[in-house]
């Protein structure tokens, strides 16, 4: 069943709607995903100890690892601190690709109002938001990217993935400790 906001789009934006729909989540399975677990928990601390440069690397890296293991071109992570807000909410993350081939997401670890560093399921959530904007255009070949029930099922799978279980990811990770 579509979102409310299908009624309002053209003929030809409801094919691309409809055909986004129908994507299973097999275009985001990635072969082996606990390649990229390591870089999940970089990112997780690197998040957690509030610092904002080491967080970006640690993004940038876990992108480089998706965007290479989907087979699309590369991603540039920005990272800033205090998510952008208007009257209707915060910005959580925003794609932007340009006429030059560069493609960029923008993401913000700090919540608007009280400054918080977001909680790390919820970015890593937006950055795999952002990231299936990119595979729309770059791995499926859609003309434009829509929030479909499809989006939301192949961002759901590449969480699953890097996220297994309900359990937080260093309950469920666990690196191995030196010496033991």
């Amino acid at each position: 069943m579509p979102f409310a906001y299908y009624h309002r789009l053209t003929k030809a934006q409801k094919r691309i709607y409809d055909e986004s729909d129908r994507v299973v989540t097999s275009a985001t399975e990635l072969y082996r995903p606990e390649l990229q677990r390591e870089r999940v928990l970089a990112l997780q601390a690197a998040l957690e100890s509030g610092e904002r440069a080491s967080t970006e690397r640690a993004a940038q890296t876990l992108a480089d690892g998706l965007t290479e293991a989907l087979g699309v071109p590369r991603l540039r992570i920005q990272l800033a601190e205090r998510r952008p807000s208007s009257q209707t909410g915060e910005l959580h993350g925003l794609y932007e690709a340009d006429e030059e081939g560069h493609f960029k997401v923008s993401l913000w670890m700090r919540t608007a109002q009280r400054q918080q560093v977001v909680k790390f399921k919820t970015f890593l959530r937006t950055m795999l938001h952002e990231l299936g904007h990119h595979l729309d255009y770059q791995k499926l070949g859609l003309k434009d990217s829509f929030h479909t029930e499809g989006f939301y099922r192949r961002e759901s799978s590449l969480l699953r993935q890097l996220f297994p279980g309900k359990a937080s990811p260093r309950s469920r990770l666990r690196l191995p400790t030196a010496g033991l």
